[in-house]
């Protein structure tokens, strides 16, 4: 048996079906197939029960699993330690938030694919929150407020958001000019009623409404822009349109907290080399990182 065969069948482990293990690794499911059988031959024992929805671990694959998943991270551990400054080797898969990943960290990533080119990058865009063990990444990066999780989670800059409407909008219902205002506007949201507002030295809880909601903040700019009602969205998505008048700032005095980057990992050990590498990245473009319309 050698490591590929054995990081493979964790992966189908892991995945609950060959299909998906192969997406996960980048290779077709042939190959996947071909290394299981060669690991259960070395062994002499089925390690996995195969179905018309999957592949279910056996007993013995269950015991063998935990055993084998050891000796794969062991095994990578030990490659980073030995070639501490060399190249970035492996497969390092990323979770990007579709309305900030495309513009604001593929070219981060690319820059990593160029420095390394032995290190294999297959980054998602989706703006929902991906199951960072269950969908097998080894990292996601995520900007706004964290929710409390088991999950590590790095700060690696800071992202200022405003409120904002169009200028039909505030003509039809007016501006407001206080946090508690809000619940007599309509507001466009990314799935919560409840809105943070920084009043003096505080910060105060708001819950508003509204009939428009999307998990996509591009959407939720095309919903201000239309005047569908207040957004609260970071900067760098609304800038263009506060600077051509399509939108505009309400409420400065009382704006929302600052926002985050983070770089969210599965909790264990400390971070391999690649995450370490790709946060120092992110540090270094957006630790000091202020948007300002």
């Amino acid at each position: 048996m050698d490591i590929e065969e054995l990081q493979t069948f964790v992966e189908v482990a892991d995945a609950g079906g060959l299909t998906r293990a192969a997406q996960r690794l980048g290779i077709a499911k042939s190959i996947v197939s071909r290394r299981l059988l060669r690991l259960e031959a070395d062994l002499g024992v089925q390690l996995l029960a195969r179905t018309t929805r999957g592949a279910a671990l056996t007993e013995a694959g269950a015991t063998f699993r935990d055993h084998a998943a050891r000796v794969v991270a062991e095994i990578e551990a030990a490659r980073e330690t030995i070639s501490a400054e060399g190249e970035l080797r492996g497969l390092l898969r990323v979770a990007a938030p579709l309305s900030f990943g495309p513009t604001n960290l593929a070219p981060i990533l690319a820059e990593l694919g160029r420095r390394h080119p032995q290190l294999r990058i297959h980054a998602s865009y989706s703006d929902r929150k991906v199951d960072l063990i269950g969908e097998g990444y080894d990292c996601a990066i995520r900007v706004g407020f964290l929710e409390d999780s088991s999950l590590v989670a790095k700060l690696v800059g800071p992202i200022c958001g405003k409120w904002v409407a169009s200028p039909e909008y505030i003509k039809l219902n007016g501006s407001p000019e206080t946090p508690e205002e809000f619940v007599t506007h309509e507001c466009v949201m990314q799935g919560t009623e409840t809105w943070r507002v920084i009043v003096g030295d505080k910060i105060k809880t708001m819950n508003v409404q509204g009939r428009f909601k999307a998990d996509n903040g591009t959407a939720l700019v095309s919903a201000a822009l239309a005047g569908l009602g207040i957004a609260g969205l970071p900067a760098d998505l609304i800038l263009d349109h506060l600077a051509s008048g399509a939108l505009v700032e309400v409420m400065p005095n009382f704006p929302p907290p600052e926002l985050g980057i983070y770089v969210i990992r599965p909790p264990g050990q400390n971070p391999s080399r690649k995450i370490r590498v790709l946060t120092d990245m992110l540090i270094e473009c957006y630790g000091h990182y202020r948007q300002t319309a």
